[in-house]
This record gives C-alpha cells, sequence and structure tokens, in this order.
C-alpha cells in the first residue's frame, strides 16, 4: 500500500512547534518540519567540515546564534546531540538564559535549559567576544566586523539570513574569519535545505519509519558532509553540488540505517 509523511513549511515560530506537536501526536506517518530540521542537518554538515578545516572540535567550541527562532533552535538542539557544549543563543534583547523574563516564550525558555551554562548576559556583541562559531538566522546586517575581530582565532561564520545575510563575505574574511557560508547561491558555501530534506525522506519512506527522529537527522548531516571528501574540502568548498546525482541516495541510506538502529522501522 501507499505509504507517505507532512513536510512543512513556511510556518512561523512559536507556532510551528505547536503544530508539529500535535501533528506527532494525532499522525502514524513521519512529520518534518523543513524550516527547523532541514536547516538543523545542513548547517549541522557544514560545520562538522568547517570545524575540520579549522582543526577544531565540537565539543571544544563556543558557539552564539544570532535568532532564536524555529531554526535557531532546532540547529542549538541538533548541535547538543553532537556533542556541542558551549551554546548561546541571542534575540533582539539580548543573550537567552535561564530566568530571562523579557521577550520570551516557551520554546525559548526549553532551550535555555540547556545552553548558555556560563550565563552569559548582554548583546550578540557581548556573546561573541571570544566565540568560535557564529550562526545567523536571523536579519541582515546584525553582525559586524568589529564583532567578527573579537572573536577567537579562526572564526567560522555561518551568516544564514536571506536575501541579505548578517555579513557579506568579503567584510567578514577582512575582519578574520577563516571561513564563511551563506543562504545564497552566489557566495560559496551555501547552506541550502535541499541538500537535505529529498534524501531524507526517500529514506524515512524505504523503511517506513513512524517518525524522523534525531539520530536520523544527524545521520543525514553525516551523510551530507562526507559527499566532500578531504582532498576536495576547503574553506570555499564545505558542502556537495545540490546537482551532485549520489547525494540523495547517500542521504537516503544514513537515514535509512538509522532509522533501523533506533527502533522506528516498520519494515
Amino acid at each position: 500500500g501507499s505509504f507517505g509523511g507532512i513536510n512543512l513549511e513556511d510556518i512561523a515560530a512559536p507556532q510551528c512547534f505547536e503544530i508539529e506537536r500535535k501533528l506527532m501526536e494525532r499522525c502514524d506517518i513521519p512529520i518534518f518540519h523543513d524550516d527547523q530540521h532541514g536547516t538543523a542537518v545542513v548547517v549541522l554538515a557544514g560545520l562538522l567540515n568547517a570545524l575540520k578545516v579549522t582543526g577544531k572540535e565540537m565539543s571544544d567550541v563556543s558557539i552564539v546564534f544570532s535568532g532564536a527562532g524555529a531554526a535557531s533552535i532546532a540547529v542549538a538542539r541538533i548541535l547538543l546531540a553532537v556533542g556541542a557544549k558551549n551554546i548561546v543563543l541571542c534575540d533582539r534583547h539580548g543573550a537567552i538564559y535561564s530566568g530571562r523574563d523579557v521577550g520570551m516564550n516557551a520554546e525559548k525558555a526549553l532551550i535555555a535549559e540547556v545552553t548558555n551554562e556560563r550565563q552569559c548576559r548582554g548583546s550578540l556583541a557581548d556573546a561573541l567576544v571570544g566565540a568560535d562559531v557564529f550562526i545567523g538566522l536571523s536579519g541582515p546586517g546584525l553582525l559586524t566586523g568589529d564583532m567578527v575581530r573579537s572573536m577567537a582565532e579562526d572564526p567560522i561564520v555561518f551568516a544564514c539570513a536571506n536575501p541579505i545575510p548578517e555579513i557579506l563575505p568579503a567584510e567578514a574574511i577582512e575582519a578574520g574569519a577563516a571561513i564563511v557560508a551563506t543562504g545564497r547561491s552566489d557566495f560559496p558555501n551555501q547552506i541550502n535545505n535541499v541538500l537535505a530534506f529529498p534524501g531524507i525522506f526517500r529514506g524515512t519512506f524505504d523503511v517506513r519509519a513512524r517518525e524522523i527522529n534525531e539520530e536520523m537527522k544527524v545521520a543525514a548531516a553525516m551523510a551530507i558532509a562526507g559527499m566532500v571528501d578531504d582532498a576536495s574540502l576547503s574553506s570555499e568548498y564545505l558542502l556537495p553540488d545540490a546537482t551532485d546525482k549520489n547525494l540523495c541516495a547517500a542521504v537516503a541510506a544514513a537515514v535509512s540505517e538509522a532509522a533501523v538502529r533506533s527502533g522506528v522501522a516498520r519494515i
């Protein structure tokens, strides 16, 4: 018989969390909010390779987000799942921390419980001092060259706001960024969800998985990162081309295997 899933798109936070949660409770098929989880998978894939290029470890780096909406929260959660320990999310009110009472909602309160262990308070600029990684899922022009200069040696900048990123690559590189990724196809290292969701759904359907869990998303990210071999990997080539004919099959195989391992496959 037939089997399908639901791919949600363009639903704002915090409503997207409740819609996804309710659908997962009521449906016996996989639910996937691409703006959250597709973004998380591709950011993780890019960051795995960026850390390899810069010789840094996920468990050691300090990661600061600009933006605390659906995508940022999903990215933060998948990074925690692979061993990131020092994460601070910032919104228009500054760093999010447990107990903050301004500009909070239920999802921000939950992510605050598992991030910002050092209880950083203050602005995005304050949080970035000494940080290794900037992940922007916010708005144009929010990261300045001075902020990049305040970061740790060889900082990684993922400025993913579209169509105008938080900082343009040339400005970030001039300020000392070792690696820059954006959401745009006219710059190197495009963070594009199309790298993820076709293979994720193919692999999910192949084993009729009940859900798309964190293990499957991590497996997808690792498969995407693995499509760039060490000989090709560089500061301007972190992610495979979306037209690579082998990409979808590689992601699908990894996702299917993870579904079986984690007990959600039905065949």
